[in-house]
């Protein structure tokens, strides 16, 4: 009995969020006395593959064809339901990112193993076998008791610190077979955005909301988010109203993220929003709002106007960094 991560990659690399999967499920199956297999699907170096030995993983699989080129939902759950099955996994392990969260549902099904997404901490009892999960946007945990003998969860992103083990995975090829009537996707064109921090990656965002005014307010945030190496967001009024683009929107209705710093400017606190961001490490505010839901929620705040004090916010980040 083994515990098998799915490590994905971004144009074969992997980030830290599979880092983070890795070592999650090496302190898993250090509780469970076993080992752990991580499954590669794509195009991935030998050298790139070895990395996950670093954080834990005891045997890397790898799967490489044409057939796992494209990213399709059916062709990826059939993989990591095959790869289970060889190794005999108890645990599957996978990130609770849009991926984990349209593949996990599928695998489960097929391995008919119990599912609970967005799990934040090691499991808290082994028989039965229980995890903790935010509920009610955030506002409360759950634990969770999976009672079925294969069990899956989808970890939620930046809730496990990174571990290195270095230990010396071995790498090996797992062939499968993909079922014909499961190649679907047809991919005719790729656009990728470059140059631009991508949100769901960041370790630092930036936020702006109602509260900046106007969209032309926006070049003190967007200053700020540059000397800080981190990437922009938006309330969803922001972007309903067109002043940024949707790809920022942020909330329970726009993305899940959980930086390690989120500083939310001119942004009032609506439940929905802090939905989306409730797990990030750190959360700062600035609003001129004293009683502002957002500073209920928020580790650090500043009552101001947002126009006044980014500036100066600006220049206090330039002078820490000359120095």
């Amino acid at each position: 009995m083994s515990v098998l991560v799915y490590t994905e990659n971004w144009d074969g690399k992997f980030k830290k969020l599979s880092f983070e999967l890795v070592s999650y499920a090496g302190k898993v199956a250090e509780m469970l006395g076993t080992k752990v297999t991580a499954l590669s699907i794509g195009n991935v170096s030998n050298d790139e593959l070895s990395k996950l030995g670093t954080y834990g993983a005891d045997k890397i699989l790898t799967v490489n064809n044409e057939q796992t080129a494209v990213l399709d939902n059916q062709v990826y759950s059939s993989v990591i339901a095959q790869a289970v099955e060889k190794e005999g996994a108890k645990v599957i392990i996978i990130s609770n990112n849009n991926t984990g969260k349209a593949v996990a549902p599928r695998v489960a099904v097929r391995l008919k193993a119990g599912l609970v997404g967005g799990v934040t901490k090691l499991p808290s009892n082994l028989d039965p076998f229980t995890v903790t999960k935010k509920v009610f946007s955030g506002k409360a945990f759950a634990n969770v008791t999976i009672k079925t003998d294969c069990k899956m969860i989808t970890l939620a992103q930046n809730s496990f610190e990174v571990i290195e083990k270095k230990k010396e995975g071995a790498v090996e090829t797992l062939n499968v077979n993909i079922e014909s009537e499961l190649l679907k996707t047809n991919v005719k064109n790729t656009e990728k955005q470059s140059g631009k921090i991508l949100l769901t990656d960041a370790e630092i965002v930036v936020s702006g909301g109602r509260g900046m005014k106007s969209p032309d307010n926006w070049g003190p945030l967007e200053e700020l988010a540059e000397v800080l190496g981190a990437a922009t967001a938006c309330s969803r009024p922001v972007s309903d109203e067109g002043w940024r683009p949707h790809s920022e929107h942020t909330g329970q209705t726009g993305k899940i993220i959980a930086p390690n710093l989120y500083i939310a400017v001119g942004i009032s606190g609506a439940i929905q929003h802090l939905a989306g961001v409730s797990s990030s490490k750190c959360i700062v505010a600035i609003n001129n709002d004293k009683d502002a839901p957002i500073f209920e929620a928020t580790d650090y705040g500043i009552v101001g106007d947002a126009l006044k004090v980014l500036p100066a916010l600006v220049n206090a980040v330039k002078e820490s960094k000359s120095q």
